[in-house]
């Protein structure tokens, strides 16, 4: 295949395992696999081991709903291994301003992928040379604000409160990425080695259809991009099946319904919900319905919102997944630190007016 939008082949991509064998996606992939069998096939032999048969529905019902995500983010990965990076800065906005940040968080709002999918694509956006505000802001964005999982909120709660919550997610978005930009150009956190310059005579539109008409595609470039994405997955797939196995155990050994009882719209109920968020690590899909029954059974809007939100900013994956695309521990653990405290805020000022 010949094609000037391949990228060069020295380019070795950041996300592949330092290890031949990558031992936490393996085993991590094993069980995933006896626990889904287990409910799919065998459920029968498991029914007076309650908690094994807890943890095999678990896996069986996350499964189904991240496998989706997961491909998507697959074929994300695939195809922006053949876009170059200007292409890429060139759409998000040079540099760190602020427009850059504006058009991420959209493109996040916009794009219909889950909180697992979605890191696939935002560690790519990095290694494209997308500064570490854009990236956030694309991250914080987007997590529950694909199209899928806005229909099914809107049947949950309504009109009304999802638009306002896809607001303040945005709002979040914005005003994070401005700070983790602004905390990288003071030197608090390290720049982005991929970083970009566009050539000031760089024009999107007229490089797209030169690069195209010289293309060339066949089946060894479709095999060729496939593999790029699945190799380029592996370091979110191995962390999405033990986030499912890690849920699969809280869901079997502590009662969720005592979560949604009792964390009503006050400050002792919104604390507890951050704590809950924290600790349950569910895709974005499977977080919904307790999110609407914290809003509709225990009137906490509130928490509603803070659940979304925080669990995804407190998502030890996808602070890993940071951790390991962007080679540092101090980006990731900022995450939380600069995000968790404007969620806390939004949250408290909401159910205020609801009590």
């Amino acid at each position: 295949m010949s094609s000037c939008c391949n990228t060069p082949k020295q380019e070795e991509s950041c996300h592949e395992p330092n290890s031949s064998v990558d031992y936490l996606l393996w085993i991590s992939m094993l069980f995933s696999i006896v626990l889904y069998v287990l409910h799919w096939q065998c459920s029968h032999l498991v029914e007076n081991m309650h908690w094994l048969a807890v943890m095999g529905q678990s896996v069986f019902s996350l499964l189904n709903i991240v496998w989706w995500g997961i491909l998507l983010g697959i074929i994300m990965l695939a195809l922006l291994s053949k876009v170059p990076r200007e292409f890429v800065i060139s759409v998000l906005g040079t540099g760190t301003g602020f427009r850059g940040i504006v058009r991420a968080t959209i493109g996040g709002v916009l794009l219909d992928l889950c909180s697992h999918g979605i890191l696939m694509v935002g560690a790519k956006l990095y290694e494209r040379g997308a500064s570490v505000g854009q990236v956030m802001a694309f991250l914080i964005a987007s997590p529950w604000n694909s199209f899928s999982l806005t229909i099914i909120l809107f049947a949950l709660i309504g009109l009304k409160w999802t638009l306002f919550f896809i607001l303040a997610s945005m709002l979040i978005a914005l005003l994070s990425g401005w700070l983790f930009d602004l905390l990288e150009e003071r030197g608090v956190l390290p720049e982005n080695p991929h970083t970009v310059e566009l050539p000031a005579e760089f024009n999107f539109w007229y490089e797209a259809k030169t690069q195209l008409s010289a293309a060339t595609f066949n089946s060894g470039t479709f095999f060729e991009m496939i593999k790029r994405g699945v190799l380029d997955s592996r370091m979110v797939v191995r962390w999405i099946l033990f986030g499912v196995l890690l849920a699969s155990v809280i869901r079997a050994f502590l009662d969720v319904s005592l979560f949604q009882q009792y964390f009503g719209p006050t400050m002792v109920g919104l604390l507890f919900t951050l704590v809950v968020a924290t600790i349950i690590e569910v895709c974005s899909e499977g977080s919904a319905p307790i999110a609407a029954d914290l809003l509709t059974r225990a009137n906490s809007p509130g928490n509603s919102f803070a659940f979304l939100m925080a669990g995804v900013s407190t998502d030890y994956t996808e602070v890993m997944v940071l951790k390991e695309s962007t080679r540092s521990w101090k980006i990731a653990l900022f995450l939380p630190l600069i995000t968790v405290p404007q969620i806390f805020v939004i949250a408290w000022l909401v159910n205020l007016q609801t009590i």
